[in-house]
C-alpha cells in the first residue's frame, strides 16, 4: 500500500472559517487514508469481538464430546487470530502515518504563512506563539486526525456486536446496544472543565516559550548587564504557572480516565452476571456464556476509543483555534492569484508577474504614505531617525503591510505604477527583495547559503568580495576541517552563531546580492562592521549595483557619500533631499540625524548653522564590530 511521500508539493487552501471547520478540511485532505484507517480497524476490532465466540464454541464442542467441532472452531479462532495480528499492523501504520502527515500539512501551511508575512508576522502574534502552534499544537491535532479513523471504526464494531448479541439474545443485545452510548455519555459533563483549564495551560504556555525565546536571544545583552539572574526569576514564574495549570488539567484528565475504566468494567460485571443466570437456569449453554462474555469484555475496546477521542477533541479543537488564528493573517487587502491590477498592462488588464518582474529594474519605486520616490538604476540612500519608521517603511516598499492590531491600512507601495500588494507575493518578491535588518543564515554549507533564486548575473565570488567577507570565508574553513580549505564547503552553524556579528551581516549582504533583484532595499547592512570595512563595502556595494535599484536605510555617512540621491524622513514623510554633501551643507535636520548631535539647531527654528568642517563625515561610521 503506497503512502504520501512527504513534504506534501502543496498544503492547499485550508477551511478557516472556525477551528471545526479546519480539522474537517484537515480530515478531507487525507480522505483515502481516513477510510483506509477505518476499515483496517473496524476488521480488527471485528475480529476480536468474533474471537470469544470460536473460543465459546470450542468448550461447547468440549462439553458435548464432538471432536469436529472443536476442531472447526480452533481453525475458526486461528483465522481470526491471523486476521487480527495483520489487521492491528496495517491499521497502525495508516493511523500513524495519519497522524504525521496531518501533523506535517499544518506545519508546512505555517512555514508557508511565515513566508509569506515576513517580518510582519512578529507585529501581529508573538514568536512564542508561532513556535507553540508549530510544535506542540500540529501533534495534538494530528492526534485527533488519527483518532477519527478509529472512532469510526469502534462505533462500526460496536454496532455489529451489538446486531448479533441481539439476534442471539434479545435482552443481552438491547443492553449492549443502550448501555455503550450511556457509558460515552457519561464523559461529555468533563470535557468543558476539562477544555477550559487545557486553554489555560496552552496560552500560560504561549507566553512561557514567548519569554524563553526572548531570553535566549537576548542573553548575550544579558551576559553583558548581569540580567541572567533576573530573566531566569521571571521565567521560573512563568514555568510554574504553566506546571500549576497543567496539574490541573491532568487531575481532570484523571477522572476521564478512571472513568473509562470503572464504568466499562461495572457494565461487563452486569452483562455476565445476567447471562450466567441465563446459563444456570438453562436459557443459554456454557460455550454461548462465553461468546456473551467475551463480546461484552470486548465493548471496552471501543469505549477506550471513544474516551480518547474525547480527549482528543477537547485539546484539537483548542490547537486548531490558535492555528486558525495564525493562518487567518494576510497582506493588508491582498487579493486572490491572477487578480487584475491597472497600469500593467493597459487599464483593467490581468497582471502578468513574469513582465512586471521584466520592467521593475527600469520602473520607479514609489512609496505615496512617505512620498519616497527611488529611481530606477540609482542608488538611493534615506536618512530616518526612526528605527521603527525604518523598518515599516522598508516593509513596505517590499509588499509587505501587515499590520498591528487595531492599526488603519496604509497605500501600498507601487513599482512603475503597479501596487506590490495588489499582485501575488512570489512577484512582488521576484520584482523587489528587501535584505532585512537583522537576517538569519540557516545551517548548511555556504554554497547552500548562496543557493537562492538569481538572475545570474552576479556570482558567488562577486557577491562575497563586493561585501567584503574574506574574514569570514577564512573563519568558516577554520571551524570546518572537513572542508579541505574550500570555503564554499564549509559549514555554517545554527544562525551563524560560530561566526561575529558583522561577520553573518556581510554573509547575509552577500546572499542578497547573488540575488540581483531588480530593486533591492537593505536595511541598515553594515550597522556590525567597523568603519574601514564598512567604506570598502559602500564602494562594492555601489559598483556591483550599478545600473539597479537600490535603497540603502542608514545614518553613516561612509554609504550615503555613496548615494546618488539621499532622501531625509522627517516624521513619515520626506523632507530634504540631495546628495550627502549638500544635505549636511545646507539641512540643519539632516545634519542632526547623521552626526548624531542632539543640539544641532534644525531649519524649522530658522536659525542659521554654520556648515560642518567634514561635509562627509567620514569619521562617523557605524558601529564597531
Amino acid at each position: 500500500m503506497p503512502l504520501v511521500p512527504l513534504p506534501l508539493p502543496d498544503p492547499g487552501s485550508p477551511d478557516l472559517s472556525s477551528p471545526l471547520g479546519f480539522l474537517r478540511w484537515l480530515g478531507r485532505a487525507q480522505r483515502r487514508g481516513q477510510v483506509l484507517a477505518t476499515l483496517w480497524s473496524t476488521l480488527e476490532l471485528a475480529s476480536m469481538a468474533a474471537l470469544p465466540v470460536a473460543i465459546g464454541r470450542g468448550v461447547q464442542a468440549v462439553v458435548d464430546h464432538d471432536t469436529r467441532g472443536l476442531l472447526t472452531a480452533g481453525l475458526f479462532a486461528l483465522l481470526l487470530a491471523a486476521v487480527q495480528t495483520t489487521m492491528t499492523v496495517l491499521v497502525h501504520r495508516q493511523v500513524v502515518w495519519n497522524w504525521i502527515q496531518a501533523a506535517s500539512q499544518v506545519r508546512q501551511l505555517v512555514a508557508r504563512q511565515a513566508s509569506a508575512l515576513g517580518g510582519g508576522l512578529s507585529r501581529r502574534i508573538a514568536t512564542g506563539e508561532i513556535v507553540a502552534v508549530s510544535s506542540g499544537d500540529v501533534e495534538k491535532i494530528g492526534w485527533y486526525v488519527e483518532l477519527t479513523a478509529r472512532l469510526y471504526g469502534a462505533v462500526l464494531a460496536w454496532l455489529g456486536v451489538s446486531t448479533v448479541v441481539l439476534w442471539r439474545q434479545p435482552g443481552l443485545g438491547l443492553a449492549v446496544l443502550l448501555g455503550v452510548p450511556v457509558l460515552a455519555a457519561a464523559v461529555w459533563p468533563l470535557l468543558g472543565p476539562f477544555e477550559r483549564r487545557y486553554t489555560e495551560q496552552r496560552a500560560l504556555g504561549g507566553k512561557a516559550s514567548e519569554l524563553a525565546a526572548d531570553t535566549v536571544a537576548g542573553l548575550r545583552v544579558l551576559r553583558g548587564i548581569g540580567g541572567e539572574e533576573l530573566f531566569l526569576r521571571r521565567y521560573r514564574a512563568a514555568s510554574q504557572r504553566v506546571r500549576a495549570a497543567a496539574v490541573r488539567t491532568a487531575r481532570t484528565w484523571a477522572v476521564m480516565q478512571a472513568q473509562e475504566v470503572l464504568l466499562p468494567g461495572l457494565f461487563v460485571i452486569g452483562v455476565t452476571w445476567y447471562g450466567a443466570r441465563l446459563a444456570l437456569d438453562g436459557a443459554i449453554g456454557v460455550g454461548e456464556l462465553i461468546a456473551v462474555y467475551g463480546a461484552t469484555a470486548f465493548l471496552a475496546a471501543p469505549l477506550r476509543v471513544i474516551g480518547e477521542a474525547a480527549h482528543a477533541w477537547s485539546v484539537a479543537r483548542v490547537s486548531a483555534g490558535r492555528a486558525v488564528k495564525v493562518l487567518s493573517l494576510t497582506r493588508d487587502d491582498l487579493p486572490a492569484e491572477g487578480v487584475r491590477v491597472e497600469g500593467l498592462q493597459g487599464e483593467g488588464a490581468a497582471a502578468d508577474g513574469a513582465e512586471l518582474v521584466r520592467r521593475a529594474s527600469r520602473s520607479d519605486l514609489h512609496d505615496p504614505v512617505s512620498g519616497l520616490t527611488a529611481r530606477a538604476g540609482r542608488l538611493t540612500a534615506v536618512v530616518c531617525g526612526d528605527p521603527d519608521a525604518a523598518g515599516e517603511l522598508a516593509a513596505r516598499l517590499g509588499g509587505w503591510p501587515v499590520l498591528a492590531e487595531g492599526e488603519a491600512a496604509k497605500p501600498s507601495a507601487r513599482l512603475g505604477g503597479v501596487a506590490l500588494d495588489g499582485v501575488p507575493l512570489a512577484t512582488a518578491r521576484a520584482a523587489v527583495l528587501v535584505h532585512d535588518k537583522e537576517p538569519v543564515l540557516l545551517s548548511g554549507t555556504l554554497a547552500e547559503l548562496l543557493d537562492v533564486p538569481r538572475s545570474g548575473r552576479v556570482d558567488p565570488a562577486e557577491a562575497l568580495a563586493a561585501a567584503r567577507a574574506q574574514d569570514a570565508l577564512e573563519a568558516l574553513v577554520d571551524g570546518s576541517p572537513e572542508c579541505a580549505g574550500d570555503p564554499m564547503a564549509a559549514r555554517i552553524t545554527e544562525r551563524g552563531r560560530s561566526l561575529s556579528g558583522g561577520q553573518r551581516q556581510r554573509l547575509a549582504l552577500a546572499r542578497s546580492l547573488v540575488a540581483d533583484p531588480p530593486v533591492l532595499v537593505l536595511d541598515e547592512p553594515t550597522s556590525a562592521v567597523d568603519a574601514h570595512t564598512e567604506s570598502r563595502i559602500a564602494a562594492g556595494l555601489r559598483e556591483l549595483r550599478s545600473g539597479r535599484t537600490t535603497v540603502v536605510f542608514a545614518t553613516s555617512p561612509l554609504l550615503l557619500d555613496q548615494a546618488d540621491t539621499v532622501l531625509l524622513l522627517q516624521q513619515g514623510r520626506v523632507a530634504a533631499s540631495g546628495t550627502h554633501r549638500e544635505l549636511m551643507t545646507g539641512e540643519p535636520r539632516y545634519r542632526a540625524v547623521v552626526t548624531r548631535d542632539e543640539n544641532e539647531s534644525v531649519a524649522e527654528a530658522g536659525s542659521v548653522v554654520r556648515p560642518a568642517a567634514d561635509p562627509v563625515g567620514s569619521g562617523l561610521a557605524g558601529g564597531a564590530e
